[in-house]
């Protein structure tokens, strides 16, 4: 069983809610993004 992914946020993310930014995760071999606005949604790898 593998462990969940964890997330990190961009650091050059706007201010106001941290809604509007970039998320990135270690996902061995892979490297997955996604955008916070929709974590639900596809992520590229």
């Amino acid at each position: 069983m593998s462990a969940p992914i964890q997330w990190q946020k961009s650091s050059y993310s706007g201010g106001g809610e941290g809604n509007d930014c970039v998320e990135v995760a270690l996902d061995h071999p892979h490297i997955a993004i996604r955008d916070s606005k929709a974590p639900a949604r596809a992520v590229l790898t």
